[in-house]
């Protein structure tokens, strides 16, 4: 069965901001021990960020670090990503969460006003630089915010949520204009 996306054909487009539903992509929930992180690096086919805050991109594939044992992978390319994992010995958990998440993207010179409108963390270049993500909060909800470009910004979120994020992202960017 084919899923459809929770905010197909969703944009709002302002001359300073742009909150657009990101197309599919696979996704992997990944917990694995620091003597397990080489193995399981090597079947992804990237190293495994080992700071708080930061990411790794192979390609279009890119390992988010959420906390000391804990990642989240996402290809936009639909690759599987439990495949890889399968013939690793060392001790790891990896669960696809593709049809659990879904991501918008908010792009712009208004991008870290918009979402600086829900988010409390400090969404700065200096504090929160290109490559940077992190768990935190946009409104009500939890979310994992990745920065990919100076003003362009990934919010995962559940798909349950993805409409109140999404109306929540259209308002705020309607206000940030600056």
């Amino acid at each position: 069965m084919v899923r459809r996306p929770p905010l197909e054909d969703r944009s709002v487009v302002h001359p300073w901001v742009s909150v657009t539903a990101a197309e599919p992509a696979s996704r992997l929930s990944l917990r694995a021990p620091e003597d397990s992180v080489a193995a399981v690096s090597k079947a992804l086919g990237l190293a495994l960020p080992q700071q708080p805050k930061t990411s790794a991109r192979k390609g279009k594939r890119v390992a988010l670090w959420l906390g000391p044992d804990e990642w989240m992978i996402i290809d936009p390319t639909g690759a599987g990503l439990t495949a890889p994992l399968a013939k690793v010995t060392a001790f790891h958990s990896g669960v696809d969460i593709s049809h659990r998440n879904t991501a918008i993207l908010v792009s712009g010179e208004g991008a870290q006003a918009t979402l600086s409108s829900g988010c409390p963390q400090d969404l700065s270049l200096a504090a929160f630089p290109v490559g940077a993500c992190s768990r935190t909060v946009l409104a009500k909800i939890e979310i994992v915010l990745l920065r990919t470009g100076e003003n362009e910004f990934r919010v995962e979120c559940w798909r349950s949520f993805s409409d109140y994020a999404f109306a929540f992202l259209e308002d705020a960017a309607r206000d940030s204009a600056f």
